[in-house]
């Protein structure tokens, strides 16, 4: 039941108006209150004049001021967002400055570079473009064709337009932010004003993006920003729930190694089950893993600082820190800290670089020993991210589990032995019965189609995984479109992976073609993109009849082999020129119908 309330006589309304609001505040319910608060904050902040006498403002008898007509509130200033995101860390972003900035009287539009029309920018006075490095200096893989169009010499003029850009990045390679560092010198070289300086994020990247947000809406809102302004709201559509992203623990039902005991290969298919309902992933969602460091490496690396006596500082670096990445600004950092000549020469030759690439932290500490304290060594290392896995099952198939695929990382490189660190948490310090923590991540954009639409699938090795996930799909939904899976390893005999469920879905015709290369099963080594071409008539047909071309997998060789060689393969078919070749295959990017999910 309601409680009462009542208007103080010291408020200032006459008593008439005091008794009159009495009786109609004073009984109305938690919801009507709530709605008329709301109502009022409204009606203050379109009129941008509330509790301000105006001149020449009337009164009544009884002293109390009569509002006059407000000034037309002004249209809310439009703001153009792009976002160029590959694990989607940069999307998120623009969510969150679009939210902000409607606070603030802001118009937002939120684009993805993706599907960026960029004879737009011209005429978009207020600018932020958020983006993501992929590797070594790359755009994202679905943004790549916008990016390289931005770069020529047919991208439009901006002048006229402010602008801002936030970089997202890896210290952990050489060309740390370099997308976000070209968009930012383009955008100037077009003719657009700089409003607000470029900030460079590190995998920990919530706090300074955060201030960096807050920063750039100040400069780029006019000067009477939120006064007499239009805020838009949408009270039409209400958002759909957001599936739940936070961090939980798992029970690991099963943990087998997919490959023979003959094979040079680990890996791993992790089964998950959960306390309550399994996380509301989707085929083609990833989970988040978070690993631990492995202790003897923690230990040989606090030997090398002189540390191996603290204790709580070696727990803290298994559970939390990055302790493997090395970087330019790792180096730096270990200089000035240390004053080290070597190191510092090292940097003043303009080696550093090079000396980086394939070492880790524990070899700048025993090349250029000297001893630390707990608080330098923990300014060499950063927070210990999740590493990211495609789910390799459906929940319409498995229920309240999910299923991963991890392929343990082991290698020699300058006279030491090297493994990674999420991969080889699992294959060797995780045991059936044991518990991990995991967070979804969904991906939007690797999803399947409708039901009745053809896919294609290109993935091996452990880029399979979501491949899996997308057969059980269609088989739990009676899906009647076509699938096809080109599926690579090594040896079939020992690195054919979950090689039971392809020919239980061939059998009972879930999965309607598969092809495979084993590349070391002959003298002259086979890749999925040789079997691509040597399909390439059947495929083309395939994708002229609307279906949908999937490649999940190795980013630096495998995915760019692929594409090229459909780009081949239409050239053979069609017997067009390259140009068009290319074209076709961009076309199909442009549909939405070439996606990728590449690591």
């Amino acid at each position: 039941m309601s409680s009462v309330i009542a208007i103080p006589k010291t408020a200032p309304f006459s008593a008439e108006d005091v008794d009159l609001l009495n009786r109609v505040v004073g009984p109305a319910s938690p919801i009507q209150r709530a709605w008329l608060a709301g109502f009022l904050a409204g009606v203050e902040a379109v009129a941008g004049s509330a509790g301000v006498l105006t001149a020449g403002a009337e009164f009544s008898e009884a002293g109390v001021a009569q509002p006059q007509p407000a000034a037309p509130a002004r249209p809310a200033e439009p703001l153009t967002i792009v976002f160029a995101s590959e694990s989607g860390n940069s999307e998120k972003l623009a969510g969150d400055l679009a939210k902000n900035a409607r606070k603030l009287g802001f118009k937002p539009n939120v684009v993805d570079m993706a599907d960026l029309e960029l004879s737009t920018l011209a005429s978009a006075k207020k600018l932020v473009v958020i983006a993501a490095t992929w590797g070594e200096g790359e755009p994202p893989g679905r943004v790549t064709r916008v990016y390289n169009e931005l770069m020529g010499e047919g991208a439009p003029r901006l002048d006229g337009v402010e602008f801002g850009v936030l970089a997202l990045g890896d210290t952990a390679y050489v060309e740390f932010c370099a997308v976000g560092k070209k968009i930012d010198e383009r955008l100037a070289a077009l003719g657009g004003k700089r409003a607000v300086d470029r900030v460079d994020c590190d995998l920990d990247f919530a706090e300074p993006a955060g201030k960096w947000i807050e920063g750039a809406l100040k400069a780029l809102a006019p000067p009477d920003a939120g006064r007499g302004r239009v805020i838009e709201v949408d009270f039409a559509t209400k958002p759909a729930a957001a599936p739940n992203t936070d961090i939980v623990e798992a029970e690991i039902t099963e943990l087998v190694n997919l490959n023979s005991s003959r094979s040079d290969k680990e890996t791993v298919h992790l089964a998950l089950a959960f306390d309550g309902p399994a996380p509301a992933y989707q085929p083609g969602d990833s989970l988040d893993l978070y690993p631990e460091n492995d202790p003897a490496y923690v230990d040989d690396l606090l030997k090398a600082a002189g540390l191996s006596d603290d204790a709580a500082l070696r727990a803290e670096l298994i559970a939390s820190r990055d302790v493997t990445t090395l970087s330019a600004k790792t180096v730096e950092t270990y200089a000035n800290a240390t004053d080290h000549l070597y190191v510092k020469k090292l940097i003043a030759d303009g080696e550093m670089k090079d000396w980086i690439a394939g070492r880790q932290l524990i070899d700048l500490l025993t090349t250029f020993p000297i001893a630390l304290d707990a608080d330098k060594l923990r300014s060499l290392t950063r927070p210990l991210a999740p590493r990211a896995y495609s789910i390799a099952s459906s929940r319409a198939e498995v229920g309240d589990e999910a299923h991963l695929l991890i392929s343990a990382v082991r290698y020699r490189a300058f006279g030491r032995d090297r493994k990674g660190v999420a991969s080889n948490y699992v294959a060797e310090r995780l045991k059936k019965g044991g518990r991990v923590r995991v967070k979804l991540k969904p991906n939007k954009h690797f999803g399947l189609p409708a039901a009745d639409k053809d896919i294609i699938m290109v993935g091996p090795g452990t880029g399979v995984a979501p491949f899996r996930a997308f057969v059980q799909e269609r088989r739990a939904t009676a899906a009647t479109g076509k699938s096809w899976l080109f599926f690579g390893d090594r040896q079939f005999t020992h690195d054919f992976l979950y090689q039971l469920d392809w020919q239980d879905a061939l059998k009972d015709g879930v999965l309607t073609r598969m092809d495979v290369a084993f590349s070391r099963d002959r003298p002259d080594k086979i890749y999925v993109q040789h079997k691509i071409w040597e399909r390439r008539r059947d495929l083309v047909e395939w994708l002229d009849k609307g279906a949908h071309f999937y490649v999940c997998g190795d980013a630096k060789a495998m995915a760019k082999d692929v594409r090229a060689m459909l780009v081949n393969a239409y050239a053979d078919v069609k017997a067009i020129t390259p140009e068009a070749a290319e074209q076709a295959v961009a076309t199909l990017e442009r549909e939405k119908r070439y996606l990728t999910d590449v690591y």
